[in-house]
C-alpha cells in the first residue's frame, strides 16, 4: 500500500477564483483609453484641441425636430452618435455587471451631458439635447448586448461560463480599443479635416489674422 496521499484535483471555480480579477483591471484599463479617444472625437474631432469664440457657441434644446434656427436632427448624425456610444454601455456591464440598465442609461447620459457642456465651454461645437438621449441610447445597446452574451454563457450550464463570457468580451473590447486607436493614429497623420470650413482652429487663425 502506498504512503502516497492522494489529493483530489481542486474544483474549476476554486481553479479560477483568481482570474476575474484580470479582465476587470484590464478592462478599466481599455475604458480609460476609450473614454480619452471619445472625448477627443466629440469635443474635437480627433483635432489638434483649440478654444472657439464666443459666436460659436450654440444650444439646441428640442430633440429630433427642427426649432428656430436649427434644423432637424440627421439621421447619419443620429446614428453614428449610438455606436460611438455603444462601448460605454459594454465597459458598464463588465466593470459594474450588478447595476440595473437604469443606472447605466443614468451614467451615460451624465456623460454625454459633460460632453455637452464642455463643447459649449470650449466654444468647438453645438450643444444639442438630442446627442444626450441618442448617446445613453447607444450606452444601453451596449449593456445589454453585454448582458445577454454573460447569460447565454450561463444558460450552457458550464462552470465559470460568467468569467469565460466577461474575459472574451474583453477581448472583443481589447481588438476594438486597438483598431480604434489605429483608426485615430491614421486620422491624426492625414491631411484630411473634419470640421466644417467655418469652423476649427484654421477658421479662427484666419479670423484673428483678419
Amino acid at each position: 500500500m502506498s504512503g502516497a496521499i492522494h489529493r483530489p484535483d481542486p474544483r474549476p471555480e476554486d481553479a479560477g477564483m483568481s482570474e476575474p480579477r484580470t479582465p476587470r483591471h484590464f478592462a478599466a484599463i481599455l475604458f480609460l483609453v476609450y473614454l480619452a479617444l471619445l472625448v477627443w472625437l466629440v469635443m474635437w474631432k480627433f483635432e489638434t484641441p483649440w478654444i472657439g469664440n464666443d459666436f460659436d457657441r450654440q444650444i439646441k434644446l428640442v430633440p429630433f425636430i427642427a426649432a428656430g434656427a436649427f434644423g432637424a436632427s440627421r439621421p447619419l448624425e443620429v446614428l453614428a452618435n449610438v455606436v460611438i456610444f455603444v462601448p460605454f454601455g459594454v465597459y458598464l456591464a463588465l466593470l459594474a455587471p450588478s447595476w440595473p440598465w437604469w443606472r447605466t442609461a443614468l451614467v451615460a447620459a451624465a456623460a454625454s451631458t459633460g460632453l455637452e457642456i464642455g463643447q459649449y465651454a470650449f466654444a468647438v461645437g453645438s450643444t444639442d439635447v438630442t446627442d444626450v438621449i441618442v448617446n445613453a441610447g447607444g450606452a444601453l445597446v451596449g449593456f445589454a448586448l453585454a448582458s445577454r452574451t454573460r447569460r447565454m454563457r450561463r444558460t450552457q450550464g458550464r462552470l465559470g461560463a460568467d468569467d469565460l463570457a466577461r474575459a472574451r468580451i474583453v477581448r472583443l473590447c481589447t481588438i476594438g480599443t486597438v483598431v480604434a486607436l489605429a483608426v485615430t493614429a491614421v486620422v491624426v497623420a492625414s491631411p484630411l479635416q473634419f470640421t466644417p470650413a467655418d469652423t476649427g482652429p484654421l477658421m479662427h487663425e484666419r479670423v484673428r489674422g483678419g
